[in-house]
């Protein structure tokens, strides 16, 4: 193959990318967020936690932008060498476009977007000196999504050059691990460092279309998603700093 043919192909290409439009639901990687849990060195092992916060992120080709606010209430548990957590969200934000250039019929500047949803989450652990090793957790997320972006997004599943997905039900499931200690002397101050790994279950119709030439290991690693949060708590409030595919910021009060 000579350098004009490869050129050719590469032009190609990119006319093909630029024409082609990628939609996947407004939560896609990001309907698991941290809860708080109880730890072995707090008195009540019984609390709930209420909290606020901002979610941003761009879509998976870095074109449309996503901003989001989202409310939580959960309540959580300390048992011995056990924690439990559960609770319920809702999120309502926007979804700005930067892909459907002006002219163009389905063009838009932005979309509502809302959900509501459910988390749950659950770990064993260990204390060492000032730290709970919760060295085995699971989390689950469940969330139904609706808004101007959702119906957006069935209007144009059928259309050429867009490849939608319509999905609005969302059930994702992941392991983590995490640190969590006091300071010293003061256990009402406390910091935890957990890790995330996961991936959204049902059929994504893109793996069909938008990304049919991938490979399965292609796919399989496209679909699995990491995050990262960072927890603060003092007295009885706390903060939570989590990065993955977004930046997500929450405020909230233990009671």
């Amino acid at each position: 193959m000579n350098i004009k043919t490869l050129l050719i192909l590469f032009f190609i290409a990119i006319i093909f990318t630029s024409c082609s439009r990628v939609y996947e639901p407004a939560l896609y990687h990001q309907d698991i967020a941290y809860q708080p849990k109880p730890t072995s060195f707090d008195t009540a092992k019984t609390a709930n936690y209420i909290s606020a916060g901002l979610n941003a992120y761009t879509d998976s080709r870095l074109s449309d932008f996503l901003v989001s606010g989202q409310f939580n209430l959960s309540r959580g548990h300390v048992f011995n060498n056990f924690n439990l957590a559960y609770g319920a969200f809702g999120v309502f934000g926007d979804y700005q476009n930067g892909a459907i250039s002006k002219g163009d019929p389905n063009y838009f500047t932005d979309k509502f977007l809302a959900a509501v949803g459910g988390r749950a989450s659950a770990n064993l652990f260990v204390t060492s000196g000032r730290a709970d090793i919760r060295f085995i957790g699971m989390e689950v997320a469940y969330s139904h999504e609706f808004g101007s972006y959702a119906d957006f997004r069935k209007s144009v599943s059928n259309l050429p050059d867009y490849f939608v997905d319509t999905r609005t039900d969302l059930f994702t499931v992941g392991l983590t691990s995490e640190v969590i200690f006091h300071n010293r002397d003061n256990n009402n101050i406390q910091h935890g460092i957990r890790g995330f790994i996961g991936t959204t279950l049902g059929h994504n119709v893109l793996d069909d279309t938008y990304y049919s030439n991938d490979s399965a290991t292609q796919k399989m690693f496209r679909n699995i998603f990491p995050k990262a949060s960072y927890f603060i708590k003092f007295k009885n409030y706390f903060g939570t700093f989590e990065v993955g595919s977004n930046i997500f910021v929450r405020f909230g009060f233990k009671f």
